[in-house]
């Protein structure tokens, strides 16, 4: 397995990013978590609706709008992952200032996009 990757903002929808980045996660051989309003499966993975601490997060993958992410700022930190990826949509310029405080990559990009550059 590659690095693993938590989805804030899973979806069971295939019309929603967070379900096709799930997929594509999958496909291309990372291990994912997720975390989302309801509690479902996908995948055959569980989608949580509490902060679980997962370990050995590498990437945190936001799809959720900058007004809902404060809630998962101390979760995320405490996480210490590498990166977390702000794709279109989730930018959030305070967020991204306290993780790069906190010596964690903020990157606005699009991991679908990452992914099918193999740039992920």
């Amino acid at each position: 397995m590659k690095n693993k990757t938590l989805i804030i903002g899973a979806s069971t929808n295939p019309e929603r990013y967070s379900y096709k980045a799930a997929e594509k996660l999958l496909s291309h051989g990372h291990e994912i978590y997720l975390i989302g309003n309801r509690s479902r499966n996908v995948f055959n993975r569980e989608i949580f609706q509490n902060t679980i601490p997962f370990t050995d997060v590498d990437t945190v993958t936001l799809y959720l709008s900058a007004e809902r992410q404060a809630v998962y700022y101390d979760y995320i930190l405490s996480l210490k992952p590498r990166r977390v990826i702000f794709n279109p949509g989730t930018e959030n310029s305070h967020f991204e200032k306290i993780l790069t405080d906190n010596n964690i990559e903020a990157e606005r990009a699009c991991t679908l996009v990452l992914l099918s550059t193999k740039a992920y």
